[in-house]
């Protein structure tokens, strides 16, 4: 049996969509005998004259069927003796576009009928052109209500010729044309006698044989971090699923958009320890050591991933209220959510056409390419080389709607990683965030942050303990607790990068490996401090942090 097809169906209003997969199931023997016996009752009082009305099988809603119509996206599991498929089948009315672009965002491949009695319409080109923009890369067109136009030749390869054009228009790959009937159930499931000039084979028969060749996975071995659990104090582990690639134990993996790498020293998978996971498999990793990891990180090797801060990206809007630059989203990638702005809409396309067209607002299902800049750098790539971390949607910060969903077409403003601006002696390692800009921009209304410096520091070296945004004592201890290091700075001069286990509290002024102030100021204060840091799980995070460090005494916004 080959693998599981993830399809959908989608076209123009009343062309028969749900129909078409009611037909499938029934056709199929795929009913339950109450099942069949409930689609026959309820034909009965429609008003289809009795004959059975497919369609009732996937509108699920009863506000469906009394407008005959299909409202929100139907999902249906079944199987048959050579495969297994999950069927979406999405709204036509364009009032529906953002259902219809969810289900194509979960589809392999898009089943779009065309009414042969009207050809292809802008509705026709509209879903074609998002289930393209969703990544969807095959494509039957099926070519339905053939009985109304006397199941003609010459119609059906004037409709071909349509589609041929808007496949050159979207550059679509793997496509094919059925002719068929929806209703009667010509060349649904069984070839029709009525087009004896059609030499291709079955829509069932074609869903069976397709093979879907995995594309844009991306190269090498990246993870979104989902989650990462810690139990208790002597266990930390990421959480994801793997999108692309293998990692094994003892593989030396970097953790972005920090760059700090570490080595893989367990991998469980439902549960169970397991030398080697691959792409597909939800698995929990374990380092060798405790890298800043948090969920929207990315553990990759050899992925050519990198943290990037502006992004140009094809957006469909689905927001009621017209989309106008200059407002701010949160923004979710992959598995990290971050404000963002969007600045600038560098063109509108035209979906009758696809010309580009300039425009300053976009309207409810426009398509447009559109200008985001992040309020700091997070894991990206373009749609097509990871498709995983090519691929968001712009989140309505006060209503919380979605309001736009798009992929990644080109990045820029990329983020250095690893150690830059770091304290390096002696083995230990500790990363100088102390020396990051807080800018507030007055074009984006959002505050970012920028590191400059890219140099290393060891003992004996001067530091800059004054820059824009920041400036500290000229002696002072920096204590980098997810680096375990403790770094002693006395009269701007490095003097000693420790493991913190050996640092004993000085009475001059703590910050943090951000830079913030730490409340902290006797010794039995700062071991407690020490001690509710180990001691607290994620989840109290950020209480702790509250209850212990300050923002304002060294830092500030400066305005741009």
């Amino acid at each position: 049996m080959k693998g599981l097809l993830k399809f959908m169906t989608c076209g123009s209003v009343d062309d028969g969509k749900s129909t078409l997969i009611g037909h499938i199931l029934y056709d199929s023997k795929l009913l339950y005998t109450d099942q069949e016996q409930a689609l026959r009752l309820d034909s009965k009082v429609g008003s289809r004259s009795g004959e059975i009305d497919y369609s009732l099988l996937l509108d699920g809603l009863m506000a469906e069927r009394e407008q005959g119509i299909t409202i929100d996206v139907a999902y249906r599991y079944f199987t048959t003796d050579k495969r297994s498929f999950i069927v979406a089948d999405a709204p036509g009315h364009e009032e529906y576009t953002r259902n219809m672009a969810v289900g194509a965002s979960f589809a392999d491949l898009a089943v779009i009928l065309v009414d042969a009695s009207q050809g292809v319409l802008v509705q026709t080109r509209r879903h074609a052109r998002i289930c393209s923009l969703m990544g969807v890369r095959y494509f039957v067109f099926a070519v339905n209500k053939m009985d109304l136009v006397d199941f003609s030749q010459e119609r059906f390869e004037e409709i071909g010729r349509q589609i041929e054009e808007l496949t050159e228009e979207l550059s679509l790959s793997n496509t094919t044309v059925i002719p068929l009937s929806a209703t009667d159930g010509d060349n649904v499931t069984v070839l029709s006698e009525r087009t004896p000039w059609y030499k291709g084979g079955t829509l069932l028969e074609y869903l069976e044989e397709v093979e879907i060749s995995p594309e844009n996975v991306g190269k090498g071995f990246y993870m979104p971090v989902q989650r990462v659990s810690r139990p208790d104090r002597t266990f930390r582990g990421s959480q994801g699923q793997i999108e692309a690639g293998s990692v094994s134990v003892g593989d030396e993996v970097r953790v972005l958009p920090s760059g700090e790498t570490a080595s893989v020293k367990t991998i469980l998978a439902a549960g169970k320890e397991t030398d080697t996971a691959f792409a597909g498999q939800p698995v929990t990793i374990v380092l060798d050591r405790e890298v800043d990891v948090s969920r929207g990180c990315v553990i990759e090797k050899d992925s050519g991933l990198a943290p990037y801060r502006e992004l140009s990206v094809s957006l469909l809007w689905m927001d009621d209220a017209p989309l106008s630059p200059g407002k701010e989203y949160l923004i979710k990638l992959g598995t990290k959510q971050i404000p963002g702005v969007l600045t600038k809409i560098l063109y509108a396309v035209d979906i009758n056409t696809g010309k580009h067209i300039p425009a300053e607002s976009l309207s409810k299902n426009g398509i447009a390419l559109c200008q985001i800049v992040l309020s700091e750098a997070v894991t990206a790539d373009t749609f097509a080389l990871h498709r995983t971390m090519g691929e968001l949607i712009l989140i309505d910060r006060v209503s919380h709607a979605t309001s736009a969903c798009g992929v990644v077409q080109a990045l820029s403003g990329e983020a250095k990683t690893g150690n830059a601006a770091s304290f390096v002696y002696g083995g230990v390692s500790a990363r100088g965030d102390v020396f990051e800009e807080f800018f507030y921009d007055t074009e984006t209304l959002s505050v970012f942050r920028y590191q400059p410096v890219t140099a290393t520091y060891t003992v004996g070296d001067t530091i800059p303990v004054k820059g824009e945004s920041y400036g500290y004592p000229d002696s002072f201890d920096v204590i980098v607790l997810r680096d375990r290091a403790a770094v002693l700075v006395r009269d701007r001069t490095v003097e000693a990068v420790i493991p913190l286990e050996e640092y004993q509290f000085t009475g001059l002024p703590l910050v943090n490996g951000r830079g913030f102030e730490i409340l902290a100021d006797t010794p039995e204060s700062f071991r407690q401090f020490l001690t509710e840091y180990d001691d607290a799980g994620d989840r109290e995070r950020p209480e702790f942090f509250r209850r212990w460090v300050r923002f304002d005494t060294y830092r500030k916004v400066v305005i741009r």
